[in-house]
């Protein structure tokens, strides 16, 4: 009898179908899908980077906002009601600007008693509007303080020396290089070698300064210059150590200070800072001095 075929097996000769080896292919494909993402994500990153470019210059396009942000160019503080009528928008108009501003990092703030002072956030951004002034040719107005000129040259801020001479302290103290940023992030400083020097050489007690119950230095925004003097432990231990030398006065009835001809010419000998009329200031940084007669 003939053998019956099994169920399912195809009919003839049986034989053995050859494997295909599909190494190369897969191989093949994986490089296809690996360039097919690497090329995804390029496009994607450049769409990341132009949304982010086009979210920042429409933060600045706003005619307010662009007031408010080439006012503060001169690297100068001021408060939300000031910059309000400077973009000539409402108390509340500028609140929404200057969160819409802080939020694309443009701007950050400052809280300092009730008052919270804004500026630009960094030199990227004035360096942004600087070229952009220049693209469009314009010029920006200048910062005019409206403090009397004795307390905007020289002045007590709680314990410690404000006004234009303590900006301009605290400024060339950054230059010497005495100053360093501390970790904390907030305005604090710590001193470098060269500056615990510095500090120890004109007499201070450095040790005991830290040993207070207070910031041992930071940064304080100055009321009148909109920019930062000395404040802290050490701005005060300052500001007591030209007291007892005479190199400043106080006013009997002002937070006024009198810098005097001995502080004068120490400042110029231990900071190389000039002090004194603009047409006097050749050398150093000059400002408008309170000079003893």
């Amino acid at each position: 009898m003939a053998r019956r075929r099994p169920m399912g097996r195809p009919a003839g000769p049986t034989s053995r179908r050859p494997r295909v080896r599909c190494d190369d292919d897969m191989r093949r494909s994986v490089r296809l899908v690996s360039h097919r993402r690497f090329v995804y994500d390029e496009i994607m990153n450049v769409y990341r980077g132009e949304r982010a470019v086009s979210s920042i210059a429409a933060a600045i396009g706003e005619p307010a906002r662009a007031r408010m942000l080439f006012c503060l160019l001169d690297g100068r503080a001021r408060t939300s009601t000031e910059l309000a009528v400077l973009a000539e928008v409402s108390p509340s108009t500028a609140s929404v600007h200057l969160s819409r501003l802080k939020t694309e990092r443009l701007v950050r703030v400052v809280a300092q008693g009730k008052h919270r002072f804004y500026s630009l956030e960094g030199a990227r951004v004035a360096d942004a509007l600087e070229a952009l002034s220049v693209l469009a040719g314009g010029v920006r107005q200048t910062f005019v303080p409206s403090t009397p000129e004795r307390l905007r040259t020289a002045r007590t801020c709680y314990d410690h020396i404000a006004g234009t001479v303590g900006v301009l302290l605290h400024d060339r103290f950054n230059i010497l290089g005495w100053l360093a940023t501390a970790s904390t992030g907030d305005g604090a400083y710590d001193l470098t070698s060269a500056g615990a020097n510095a500090f120890g050489a004109l007499g201070i007690d450095l040790e005991a300064s830290r040993r207070l119950r207070r910031r041992f230095a930071c940064a304080c925004l100055d009321w009148s210059e909109r920019r930062p003097h000395l404040g802290g432990a050490l701005g005060a231990a300052l500001f007591n150590l030209a007291l007892t030398k005479r190199w400043v006065s106080r006013d009997l009835d002002s937070r006024a200070l009198t810098v005097t001809r001995t502080g004068q010419r120490e400042m110029l000998t231990r900071f190389g800072l000039t002090l004194g009329p603009p047409t006097c200031g050749r050398s150093g940084i000059a400002s408008h001095g309170s000079v003893a007669r």
